[in-house]
């Protein structure tokens, strides 16, 4: 009928309107009293239940659990606690191996985040460490069906990096733990000490480049240490040194020379005498006995001798 319609939309409207006022006072005794009905419905919707934090969540790895994430100030999960509690009385009577557990997101903001929570409320079907999000009605009945006859099975599981016991997941918790520190000390900053919300995001600006600045030396200092910078091997003279070096090398390179060009020098006699030794006597009997040429074969025979002694 068009007038139920009409108040189906307005509770919606007014549903999504209390979402995203998460829990804020209303300034009115009527939404006191609203609210504090609301988180006592919670409460006793969730007396059956395994409350889950940060210290026992991982035992859901082992059995079967239908696992809730919910927020106290979100209508939409408090119209499913009725519903929730009768689960777990369902799951009894018809003696299923299943338990069920809730999860506070406002305090165990960890596991939201190490869930990828995105949406409250959210329903995580769970198997022998297994994950899958259930996505079907949000009655009893069908929850108990999805469970007793193994509807699960048609359920895509949740890939392995996605996994809530996955070291990047772990990480991902730590984050979410850590904006909702920064959140806190941002709200402390403002209510507390009456900063505007610009001196907090400048206080929160400069810590950031403090530590980013930090943790890029300590980054530094231990890349030295693991792998140390090599030594250069060149070494550092002054110009007179340099010029020094440069002419005793030249001296070097001319001595070499002048050895070698003697040798070449003494290889060529050498073969001249052998040819003499080995040819005929061509020379007469004046010659031996001319004055001065025993002298010259000595002074050939000494500049030999001393050219190899060098």
């Amino acid at each position: 009928m068009p007038g139920i319609r009409k108040k189906d939309e307005c509770f919606r409207a007014i549903s999504i309107l209390l979402c995203g006022l998460k829990g804020q006072d209303t300034g009115t005794k009527a939404g006191e009293e609203k609210k504090n009905n609301i988180v006592y419905d919670r409460a006793n919707a969730t007396s059956a239940n395994v409350e889950l934090d940060e210290d026992n969540w991982r035992q859901i790895l082992e059995g079967e659990w239908m696992v809730e994430f919910y927020a106290p100030w979100c209508p939409a999960c408090n119209a499913l606690a009725p519903a929730w509690k009768e689960l777990s009385s369902q799951a009894k009577a018809r003696n299923l191996e299943m338990n069920t557990a809730a999860v506070d997101v406002t305090k165990s903001p960890g596991l939201s985040g190490r869930f990828v929570v995105t949406a409250l409320p959210t329903i995580f079907h769970v198997k022998e460490g297994i994950f899958r999000q259930y996505k079907g009605p949000r009655d009893a009945l069908s929850m108990v069906s999805y469970v007793e006859r193994a509807g699960w099975r048609q359920t895509e599981p949740e890939p392995s990096w996605r996994a809530p016991h996955s070291f990047q997941m772990g990480l991902v918790a730590h984050f979410f733990k850590l904006s909702q520190g920064l959140r806190g000390v941002h709200n402390t900053l403002m209510e507390t000490y009456g900063l505007p919300t610009w001196g907090s995001y400048l206080i929160f600006a400069i810590a950031t480049i403090f530590i980013g600045a930090l943790l890029g030396l300590m980054l530094v200092c231990v890349i030295d240490l693991l792998y140390p910078p090599r030594r250069s091997d060149k070494e550092l003279v002054t110009e007179k040194e340099v010029e020094r070096r440069k002419q005793l090398e030249k001296k070097v390179l001319e001595d070499e020379q002048e050895l070698i060009n003697d040798d070449i020098v003494d290889d060529a006699e050498i073969k001249d005498s052998d040819a003499e030794r080995n040819s005929p006597a061509d020379t007469s009997e004046d010659d031996k006995d001319r004055p001065g040429a025993g002298d010259e074969k000595v002074t050939k025979e000494v500049r030999r001798r001393k050219i190899r002694k060098d």
